[in-house]
């Protein structure tokens, strides 16, 4: 594609973010749409997700799941997500960003609205799997789309804004799904959301490019954004990946840290009505409350990280910095199965949920720092499938604990000290945060 006339084009009417999120006020702001974009993606993704939590009870009541089953179904979304993260990662590095995100939104889609079709432990489960299975492309598409947008000192603020996306789709499915259960029944809330996809996909595929071949990002956009990245051809070998420390700090900290986020999705609906003794219609607001904490958090914790190196903090102190500071925001966590108070519980569990967002963020951020953008998509798929592992491991874990003692007291406190474990590995493993060698090739 021709490159405009940089005289002659025309800046973007959608408004940008303020000038702090940019480096200079001449530079373009098309990337803040590309942001856009790629946050009602994670938006949707996780409302998809996020509705068989709400209906736990709903569908342990009509169909007879105890908590085993339902940490079975758990497993299930798991074990295909870990699978998927390793091959949609893969796939989307060598397809590309813009078809590869809408093949799996297509396939996700489908796959939440064949819920709505299901009648037994074994066809969710293969639902399910199914929905795990193509809802792990999310992340490698968005990160790498990141990195094809974004310069290094934006990118953990943008992967900030993007991935608050997960909370305010955590948000929207218990504020919605308990409408539409009782006026038009369960089996709805999954047809409606899964059909939200094919809406995403009109805008997407108009406005995706990448910035060197779209005709809406301007001569002094694309030279600000490519100023510290290399132009790259080429794909990366899974065991050229396996071979890198750098690969092994970020499996490594998504397993530790992923299945936190996982235990809230999938269990806090759950915890506040069997602790607090809520329906499913009064769960929506202290649920939009935790996850409108964990937005902040979001946002807020890429941003510390993007602030401080804006002002000359090196990579290393910048992105740790930011994340000894969301870790220490977990800790309090370890009390909140002991509060007598649903307010206090709630407050609890919102500022983990934010420590979570804010770590997350800089931890998907290193993975564009220390890799080239050839190899990004396959490095997050590799750290989502260790993070999914994780996240089956917790799933059993949290299951059985339920079923034998009825209390949340051991997930609390695993929760409440990951983070920390999960910082001080990496940076044992690598004190500077050093590129890989393959930036440099």
């Amino acid at each position: 594609m021709t490159r405009p006339d940089p005289k002659t084009e025309n800046s973007s009417p959608l408004p940008g973010p303020p000038a702090t999120a940019t480096a200079e006020p001449s530079v373009g702001r098309f990337r803040w749409v590309i942001c856009a974009l790629l946050f009602f993606g994670v938006t949707k993704n996780y409302m998809d997700r996020n509705i068989l939590a709400v209906l736990k009870t709903t569908l342990q009541h009509d169909l007879g799941w105890n908590e085993i089953d339902y940490s079975n179904l758990i497993v299930a979304f798991q074990g295909a997500y870990a699978l998927g993260m390793l091959l949609t990662g893969r796939f989307i590095d060598r397809i590309g960003t813009r078809i590869g995100y809408a093949i799996v939104m297509v396939v996700w889609s489908v796959a939440s609205m064949g819920h709505a079709l299901c009648t037994s432990l074994f066809s969710f489960t293969m639902a399910r799997s199914l929905l795990g299975f193509s809802e792990s492309g999310v992340f490698p598409a968005s990160i790498k789309g990141v990195s094809e947008w974004f310069p290094k000192k934006e990118r953990a603020f943008t992967t900030g804004i993007f991935n608050s996306g997960t909370s305010i789709g955590a948000i929207l499915a218990p504020l919605f799904v308990p409408w539409i259960v009782i006026h038009l029944g369960w089996r709805w809330s999954f047809l409606i959301t899964g059909a939200l996809g094919f809406v995403w996909l009109v805008p997407w595929l108009m406005f995706y490019r990448k910035p060197e071949e779209h005709i809406r990002c301007s001569a002094s956009e694309l030279e600000f954004i490519q100023k510290d990245s290399s132009q790259e051809t080429g794909s990366v070998k899974w065991t050229r990946l396996i071979g890198e420390r750098q690969t092994w700090i970020f499996a490594i900290g998504k397993f530790l840290t992923d299945p936190i986020w996982w235990f809230y999705l999938f269990w806090i609906p759950d915890f506040l009505q069997r602790r607090h003794g809520l329906h499913l219609t009064q769960i929506g607001l202290p649920i939009l409350v935790i996850y409108a904490i964990s937005d902040a958090g979001s946002v807020a914790g890429g941003w510390i990280s993007s602030a401080l190196i804006k002002r000359g903090t090196s990579v290393n102190v910048g992105r740790k910095a930011a994340m000894l500071l969301c870790a220490l925001c977990v800790v309090p966590i370890a009390f909140a199965y002991q509060v007598s108070g649903l307010w206090s519980a709630v407050i609890l569990v919102g500022i983990a949920a934010a420590g979570h967002q804010g770590f997350s963020a800089n931890l998907f951020t290193l993975s564009s720092d220390m890799f080239p953008s050839r190899a990004v998509g396959s490095v997050v798929g590799i750290g989502g499938m260790a993070g999914a592992i994780g996240g089956m491991l917790i799933a059993k874990i949290v299951g059985y604990v339920l079923q034998w003692t009825g209390s949340y007291k051991v997930p609390f406190l695993m929760a409440a000290s990951a983070y920390l474990v999960a910082l001080a590995i990496i940076h044992i493993l690598s004190p500077r945060l050093r590129p890989s060698a393959l930036a440099s090739e």
